[in-house]
């Protein structure tokens, strides 16, 4: 029932503001847990570490995500921000990172998604959070990132 209200209120620019303050909190709590508590179990989310294309420092990011076979499907949506998020930029930078989720730590490749895959991958987002169409129109005609986080190696998704 909390993640149907959440799915609800997440259209308004309000949620947006406030669960960007949430973040940090919510970025420690994933850590602790190891990626088995992430946006309070509210909607399907993860861990996702990436390089900073500066820093070359681990960073790490609460998104939610859908699922697409093995791969996880992420999107940059910033809150419909007008500019990209820096873990989307760190993965065109370089796209090896690690996910945790349900507290498996797997290390993954990201693939942007373009053309009909991201349309496709998209649908499937916005059924899981329908508020990345509001996003969308609040990001000022920016393209929306979506990237298929692919497992690789060892720890891959079965």
């Amino acid at each position: 029932m909390l993640g149907t209200i959440t799915r609800r209120v997440g259209h308004h620019r309000w949620f947006g503001a406030v669960a960007r303050l949430l973040v940090p909190a919510d970025r420690a709590v994933g850590r602790l847990t190891r990626g088995r508590v992430v946006a309070l179990g509210l909607v399907p989310s993860l861990i996702l570490t990436s390089t900073g294309r500066r820093s070359g420092k681990p960073r790490s990011n609460p998104l939610l995500y859908v699922p697409d076979g093995d791969a996880y499907v992420v999107i940059g949506s910033n809150w419909g921000q007008t500019h990209q998020p820096g873990w989307s930029l760190n993965l065109l930078a370089d796209p090896v990172a690690e996910v945790a989720v349900k507290g498996r730590r797997i290390p993954v490749r990201a693939e942007p998604a373009t053309g009909a895959e991201r349309d496709r991958l998209w649908r499937l987002l916005v059924t899981e959070w329908p508020a990345y169409r509001t996003y969308e129109r609040r990001a000022g005609g920016r393209e929306i990132r979506v990237f298929r986080l692919v497992p690789v190696g060892r720890g891959a998704a079965r």
